[in-house]
């Protein structure tokens, strides 16, 4: 039995491209989302900078802080996701669980900013956390593998004409393959 490269080439780029149409869709618009997240407040919040570069306040005191914002829904330390201290800023950005980034003065203690914070759910798309660890596994993933297959084919089938081309020319002139 032979094998037509060039007929699976084309079977496999025509189907590949039309079963992952939508994952690939999230995956481009989210990762075009994700190129200018830092150029783009309205995706993740700008940094503001605080007065000092060495923090003076407590991690209790950068609790109360943000507790005292309404929108963060901060009660305890488990309404937290995760702090990013920046000491040469002098301040340091609290994401609450809500989404809600708070960020704080780590001199003063004083809250800079209050913004929604879009990137992580962005991110959450673009790998499709988002919709499970099974649409993840199973879906993106496979979604990857079949786009690195289409590159593949596609290189294959961009190159086909160029190579018969070539093995035209050099059939005609005589020089050996």
């Amino acid at each position: 039995m032979v094998v037509s490269w060039n007929r699976w080439s084309r079977k496999l780029h025509r189907w590949g491209a039309l079963l992952t149409f939508l994952p690939m869709l999230l995956v481009i618009v989210s990762g075009l989302l994700l190129q200018v997240k830092k150029q783009v407040t309205w995706i993740q919040p700008a940094t503001v900078k605080g007065v000092g570069k060495t923090p003076e306040i407590d991690w209790q005191y950068l609790l109360d802080s943000t507790s005292s914002v309404s929108a963060a829904e901060v009660e305890s330390w488990s309404d937290i996701d995760r702090i990013d201290v920046r000491p040469d800023k002098g301040m340091a950005k609290v994401q609450c669980r809500n989404r809600w980034e708070v960020q704080v003065d780590l001199k003063t203690g004083e809250v800079l900013a209050v913004n929604y914070r879009r990137s992580d759910f962005i991110e959450s798309l673009h790998d499709g956390s988002f919709f499970s660890e099974v649409a993840k596994l199973w879906v993106f993933l496979p979604n990857g593998l079949v786009l690195a297959g289409l590159w593949c084919t596609g290189v294959y089938l961009w190159w086909l004409p160029i190579g018969v081309k070539r093995k035209k020319r050099r059939k005609k002139s005589g020089t050996p393959n």
